[in-house]
């Protein structure tokens, strides 16, 4: 199978969206994302189920991102100590959950010494559970700073090569993506590159606008057919405007949603952050009543005109047109039988609105 477009990891389900596979699905498709993987295992354990009802969390999230035609795939942090049970958690447990793809998660572990040992034990034993479903490993972004890794024996058995390309301390994205790309060219077997990117904080540090906006564009420039972030947990909840930048950029083999939709379906989400992280940080909305500018603004005007409309109204987006940097947009929003109508212009600018004149009547 192959793989192109957007994906999320995500870690915690329960993290995501309330934990709701509908939520999930609804947000991964409004966001163009082709592909969503969900932690599966830990070492010898099973992960994302519910630790008091024993619920396996995963199966009603695949089955929710396979009716929004999203690939549902899996990933496994190994430790090496037991491959044959890893391989065998892992491996029968991707085959039974009906998943997409499968993504071997080794880090410093499979540093120490006799590791290549144990991850061709592994991946020889996991081949045979996975049976058709392509595998990918999931490592260090630099195979030149980390030698002593199982390279070889890892991607002997896999189809595709997820770098963790993550740039914390800095704000040099493309430079990083490009030599990675370009050190894993040099290492046999070659696989097809699918990186993953920095959508988390860590340390006071996290990435811009500017560092997500260079690591796709980047990677479009190099050819490479799909790209990640990691994590789904940390960028929905506590970096929305760089969620909003990765779900507007237009990845080969995306469909995302456009500026309008996805105003409206924030507005549905009742969410002050997650709505304002649409505008620019100097963004100027007009209404009859006022003007203010600054994200900060329009996320208390927005938490008081959720107070005064009921949890349960629904936004609907009834026309757009337009193109580019300047939108016209019909909506409307029905209360008591009531319906209230308005008339949006929004202009914008990388993606997110800078401008928003707004009507009612």
């Amino acid at each position: 199978m192959t793989l192109t477009g957007k994906g999320f990891f995500i870690w915690k389900i329960q993290e995501c969206e309330g934990g709701s596979p509908a939520a999930i699905a609804s947000v991964a498709k409004a966001a163009g994302l082709s592909h969503v993987l969900i932690k599966i295992a830990d070492g010898i354990n099973q992960s994302n189920v519910d630790k008091t009802t024993g619920t396996d969390l995963v199966p009603p999230l695949v089955q929710a991102l396979h009716s929004a035609g999203i690939q549902a795939w899996g990933w496994h942090y190994l430790y090496g100590d037991d491959p044959v049970g890893e391989a065998w958690n892992g491996g029968r447990r991707a085959r039974a959950l009906g998943l997409d793809g499968y993504v071997i998660d080794a880090e410093r572990e499979f540093k120490a010494p006799g590791m290549d040992v144990k991850a061709q034990r592994f991946v020889s034993d996991l081949r045979g559970y996975l049976g058709t479903i392509p595998a990918a490993l999931s490592s260090f972004r630099f195979p030149s700073f980390h030698k002593e890794f199982p390279w070889s024996p890892f991607l002997q058995k896999t189809d595709f090569n997820m770098p963790q390309v993550y740039w914390e301390q800095s704000h040099n994205a493309s430079a990083q993506l490009t030599r990675s790309f370009r050190e894993f060219q040099t290492l046999t077997p070659i696989r097809p590159v699918i990186a993953t990117g920095s959508a988390y904080g860590n340390n006071g540090w996290a990435p811009t606008t500017t560092d997500i906006n260079e690591f796709l564009k980047t990677a479009v420039s190099l050819n490479i057919p799909a790209v990640n972030f990691y994590s789904w947990d940390y960028c929905r909840k506590s970096l929305p405007t760089l969620w909003n930048i990765i779900a507007a950029f237009p990845y080969p083999g995306s469909s995302p949603a456009g500026i309008e939709q996805r105003w409206i379906n924030a507005l549905n989400s009742r969410d002050p952050q997650a709505i304002s992280a649409l505008y620019t940080e100097d963004a100027v909305h007009i209404t009859s009543t006022h003007t203010i500018q600054g994200r900060d603004a329009i996320l208390t005007w927005y938490k008081e005109f959720f107070a005064k409309h009921p949890a349960g109204t629904v936004f609907s987006l009834t026309s757009q047109a337009g193109l580019d940097k300047t939108r016209n947009i019909s909506w409307a929003y029905t209360i008591s039988s009531k319906t209230t109508h308005g008339k949006d212009s929004l202009g914008l600018e990388d993606n997110l609105i800078s401008y928003h004149y707004s009507t009612l009547s």
